[in-house]
């Protein structure tokens, strides 16, 4: 990844690394102890807030609830052992 989606890998790499060198304090080290059903639920909700936001057709909203699925979804791929390049690779392969 490269440009302006480099903040994606950024993120990717933060998360990596709260998974391997707890930080006291760290959300994402709070999903990780807690497990997978806590990191799905989260990723539900943040599906389900986009919905809503794109409902309410506030860009704003969306913005802000997209970012949080991401980030919720990037948890979900470090946990898993997925990559963005896994991701990326999936999408180029149904072009």
């Amino acid at each position: 990844m490269d440009g302006k989606f480099d903040i994606l890998q950024e993120l990717y790499d933060v998360v990596l690394d709260r998974k391997h060198n707890p930080k006291e304090g760290s959300y994402t080290n709070y999903l990780f102890d807690k497990g997978l059903d806590k990191i799905l639920k989260k990723v539900g909700e943040e599906a389900s807030e986009v919905i809503i936001g794109a409902k309410n057709q506030n860009k704003d909203e969306i913005r802000y609830e997209i970012a949080d699925l991401i980030y919720h979804l990037t948890v979900l791929m470090v946990h898993q052992g997925l990559t963005w390049e896994d991701i990326c690779n999936e999408l180029k392969s149904r072009r």
